[in-house]
């Protein structure tokens, strides 16, 4: 009895034993296992953020945006028609208006979002920005300031409207538009409901 006693507990001592290894040799590659995974997914992530890096700066270097270091975004060439006919022109001499000519070459604008809705138009003929003083007055400006600082949106009519970002006449916002006969309005004097500053911007 005393022997088949002493075998028993040998027997389970060695079993417990046994299931103690396996457990201990489990949990060893559990955390093996995620160090390694978690590894791989560190190098990967890193690798795709070196890609997206070097993809964007390919990209922008790309563009016209390169010439212009305070300008960063999207670059589009359009015409602006407006709602009452005219295509928005910068002429070279500063003067802003409308033209009914589809050939006009100072029609073609370059459209570069500079900020979250914010916008700088510039004339690819003459190199002009669009820009509206504070009085509302708009002109071509040789440079980029805060004049050319547009605010973009879509109406509901699916035309758009640009305000000046930075001026506003008694609390209203000031908006580019153009008059039945493709004169510039004043800020002081637009509304965004006028359809004289809503404009329909037309791939080049």
């Amino acid at each position: 009895m005393r022997s088949t006693m002493r075998r028993w507990t040998v027997s389970n001592s060695v079993s417990a034993c046994w299931s103690v290894c396996v457990v201990y040799l489990l949990a060893v590659s559990v955390i093996f296992a995620s160090s390694v995974t978690c590894g791989s997914a560190c190098s990967v992530h890193r690798a795709l953020r070196v890609a997206n890096s070097s993809s964007a700066s390919a990209s922008t270097s790309g563009r016209h945006v390169r010439s212009y270091v305070h300008l960063q975004g999207d670059v589009r060439q359009r015409k602006l028609f407006s709602f009452q006919k005219f295509f928005l022109r910068i002429g070279k001499d500063g003067r802003v208006n409308g033209t009914k000519s589809k050939d006009d070459p100072y029609s073609i604008l370059e459209i570069t979002s500079v900020d979250v809705g914010i916008v700088a138009i510039r004339g690819i003929g003459s190199n002009l920005y669009l820009a509206m003083s504070k009085k509302g007055e708009l002109y071509g400006a040789r440079n980029y300031g805060i004049n050319c600082r547009l605010k973009e949106r879509i109406e509901e009519n699916g035309y758009n409207t640009y305000a000046s970002a930075e001026w506003r006449n008694k609390k209203r916002q000031m908006f580019v538009g153009l008059s039945a006969h493709g004169r510039p309005l004043r800020g002081r004097k637009t509304r965004r409901k006028n359809t004289a500053t809503h404009f329909l911007p037309i791939l080049v």
